[in-house]
């Protein structure tokens, strides 16, 4: 028997049985749309995050204050303030560096006639605005000018703009920060959610207004501390080198010994990207594992139900073998049928699974929109696995009903 024989053999027995043959199909249908959509779910996250880090900037890198040592003692990474204005301006001349943007955060409350909102205050320079691709959609960005003077301006996110002044335009009104009025130079155009929180809920103040009249940030090392320092590569095959180059520079600037640990933390935006994409992976695989349970679960209803149908059909392979069929014809015949089933299946389950990743792209979730991307690669493992699934819990059944005797199968009612 020839494989078009056995499929087309196998593709009569099912119709035969239609209704048995569809429920047959159901689990392995169930369990290769669920593969595609989680999966699609997975690596659309996983696109969506990468997407979100690149739009912070380009050739970042982050540096945060690290562990230091009192007493003795070593507290934990980012408990006390280890970088300063003076360490950002340093690392201004550095050799690779094209930007540098000091940054002091505080919490604030923001109040506009009877709108008020708990909002995040940035304290900044006009490079932050630059390293970040920032653009203002009204009004003017903070100037080097208003920092020196440390004046009492600030550029608001697109959503503190809208709730605090829905029908009217912000720019040249006065709020108040923490009781501290403070007039409006801009608005900061949408730039969506990120994974550090968007920055449509933020609102930019100079650096100095930030850490003179909104928090007192304290002095480390005779200057005014920040919360962070984000340093522009000038390409990104140099950030490697940038990243050693400013640990040295900040080693020697707070007077670390060799053997002392580093009391800041570097990162760059590839390290970010590379931590994302391992655990939106890890992710993805997880959820592609959970949805395979139902293929494994819909193989056991094939061997079930192939088991059923050779017992029932024991006469015809009786008849068959006596007629001259070998063992590999009715192993074949059985098997045929098995994957016939999972192979159909896998492909109604491709279609639905497509449609289903369609249907829930754009739903909101939290910040951001739901996209679902469908890979081939995806398509073609959850094919292959519903076929091998047939053939795994097909080939019992057919090696049983190959292994009939002739004899016994002819007398059998």
């Amino acid at each position: 028997m020839s494989l078009v024989e056995a499929f087309r053999t196998a593709l009569s027995s099912l119709a035969a049985n239609k209704m048995r043959s569809a429920l047959t199909m159901l689990g392995v249908i169930i369990g290769v749309a669920s593969v595609i959509a989680l999966m699609s779910i997975g690596r659309g996250t996983q696109v969506a995050i990468r997407s979100q880090i690149e739009r912070i900037g380009t050739n970042l890198i982050f540096v945060t204050p690290g562990a230091v040592r009192v007493g003795g003692v070593a507290q934990a990474p980012g408990s006390s303030s280890t970088l300063t204005y003076e360490d950002a301006q340093a690392l201004k001349d550095l050799p690779g560096v094209a930007a540098v943007a000091p940054i002091f955060q505080t919490g604030a409350q923001i109040v506009y006639q009877r709108n008020n909102l708990r909002i995040q205050v940035y304290g900044v320079t006009p490079e932050f605005f630059i390293v970040r691709n920032l653009q203002v959609a009204s009004g003017d960005s903070l100037s080097q000018a208003q920092v020196e003077t440390g004046m009492a301006v600030t550029v608001l996110g697109a959503n503190v703009a809208a709730q605090l002044f829905p029908e009217g335009d912000p720019v040249g009104q006065f709020v108040r920060l923490n009781n501290i009025p403070f007039r409006v130079v801009g608005v900061l155009a949408p730039v969506g959610g990120t994974g550090f929180g968007s920055l449509d809920n933020q609102v930019f103040v100079p650096l100095s207004a930030a850490t003179q009249r909104l928090a007192r940030g304290g002095q480390f090392r005779g200057s005014a501390v920040v919360s962070q320092i984000m340093v522009q590569a000038d390409r990104a095959a140099q950030i490697s080198t940038v990243m050693e180059t400013i640990r040295a520079a900040l080693r020697e600037r707070h007077r670390l010994l060799d053997g002392d640990d580093d009391d800041f933390n570097l990162i760059s935006q590839q390290d970010l990207i590379q931590t994302s994409t391992q655990i939106t992976g890890t992710l993805t695989l997880f959820l592609g594992a959970i949805a395979a349970i139902s293929l494994i679960v819909g193989g056991i209803g094939i061997m079930n139900i192939m088991l059923v149908s050779v017992t029932e059909r024991t006469r015809e392979i009786g008849l068959r073998k006596a007629v001259g069929a070998r063992r590999w014809d009715i192993l074949m015949q059985f098997l045929s049928e098995a994957v016939t089933l999972s192979g159909l299946g896998g492909l109604i389950g491709v279609g639905i699974g497509i449609g289903a990743s369609r249907l829930i792209s754009g739903i909101s979730v939290g910040t951001g929109t739901l996209r679902p991307v469908v890979q081939g690669d995806v398509i073609a493992l959850a094919l292959l696995f519903a076929v091998a699934v047939g053939v795994f819990f097909g080939i019992y059944p057919a090696i049983r009903a190959a292994a009939l005797n002739p004899i016994e199968a002819l007398r059998y009612e």
